[in-house]
């Protein structure tokens, strides 16, 4: 029987606006592919990040069309290969990608993982906190933790108010923090100077912080060697990490690398980026934007591999509409069900798709 594919979008509003050093974000509205064997369907969603179009939703489904068709012959990675040299929007590809991955798997009568040859993870996600006055991270931090239970907390710098705000944040936040005895992550999304940077790594090293995240700016790759050699903590890289092309580009200039299914276009290329960083001794981190539940399982099934892991934003949607992974020990773990394991709860699905 032929696959047959629908799409659809669901506004997904946060419980607490993110801001980061960019901007910030209170509902995304997110896109999803179902794909369907006529006995199994599989599912993956596509986070849209701040600068897609607002009709992103709605140009999805025609720019994927050719893809719905080359899927009926052709393995999920040679349609996300097809799919990456004809220039398709990432995101849009993941949610192809991964529906192609867990109606793979949901076949197969496996867990992604299992088919994947993934080990279940173990090691402990972060949950994060944004750019906010000093005020709110004293009352936010303290509850977010209890919330969540999480064991690890980011903290976002790269405040536009300059670098004794970002300091003011961390210091805060590690205070009100200490109680719940987690871990402390720093993530500048590329608002620092080269200057601020190797400033920053000095000072949030004695202050606490086990590593960091995207210092500069995407586009300032070529200024890393000018910092890498002076920081003085572990220097992981987001923004600048987009595919598997880009970990071999920038192996040189960081200790790691943040594998994100939104930037790679799906698990297919996402596997890539994890073969390519443990290639070059790379420390791995799989993260997420800001994906429902169905996102996070799609990424859990790969964050076996990971050595740090931040799979948080289905903690910040009110409500959340998907559900499928389980938090074990601040964990964020897949189910040994077939498939990624990640679904829509029935009162959040939209009653009209497009087909």
């Amino acid at each position: 029987m032929p696959l047959t594919f629908r799409t659809f979008a669901i506004d997904v509003p946060k419980l607490f606006a993110l801001t980061i050093s960019r901007g910030t974000s209170g509902t995304t509205r997110n896109f999803f592919v179902e794909v369907s064997d006529g006995i199994y369907t599989g599912i993956g969603e596509g986070a849209p990040p701040t600068g897609l179009p607002p009709d992103f939703c709605d140009i999805a489904p025609r720019d994927l069309a050719p893809y719905f068709e080359l899927a009926q012959s052709q393995e999920p990675y040679e349609v996300w290969r097809a799919g990456y040299e004809a220039g398709i929007e990432a995101v849009a590809l993941a949610a192809l990608d991964c529906a192609l991955w867990d109606l793979k798997a949901k076949q197969a009568g496996k867990p992604l993982y299992q088919l994947l040859g993934i080990p279940k993870p173990t090691s402990i996600t972060t949950i994060t906190i944004g750019i906010e006055p000093k005020e709110v991270v004293q009352e936010r931090v303290p509850h977010i933790l209890k919330l969540t239970g999480a064991k690890a907390l980011k903290v976002k710098l790269g405040s536009p108010a300059g670098r004794d705000h970002d300091k003011e944040i961390w210091s805060t936040a590690r205070e009100v923090s200490q109680v719940f005895n987690v871990a402390l992550r720093a993530d500048a999304n590329g608002g620092w100077t080269p200057d601020e940077s190797i400033m920053m790594a000095s000072w949030l090293k004695d202050n606490g912080c086990e590593f960091i995240e995207q210092p500069l700016v995407k586009g300032d790759e070529h200024l890393l060697p000018d910092i890498f050699p002076h920081f003085k903590l572990p220097l992981y890289l987001d923004e600048s990490i987009r595919n598997s092309t880009d970990v071999d580009l920038f192996a040189d200039r960081c200790h790691g690398v943040n594998l994100k299914l939104m930037k790679s276009g799906g698990i297919s290329d996402g596997i890539k980026v994890l073969e390519r960083a443990r290639h070059h001794g790379l420390g791995t981190m799989i993260g997420s934007m800001c994906e429902t539940e169905v996102g996070i399982a799609q990424s859990a099934a790969l964050s076996g591999w990971c050595d740090y892991v931040d799979l948080d934003t289905h903690f910040n949607h009110n409500p959340e509409p998907g559900a499928g992974t389980d938090f074990v020990e601040g964990v964020v773990t897949p189910r040994d069900v077939p498939g990624h394991g990640g679904y829509i709860q029935d009162e959040f699905m939209p009653i009209e798709k497009r087909f």
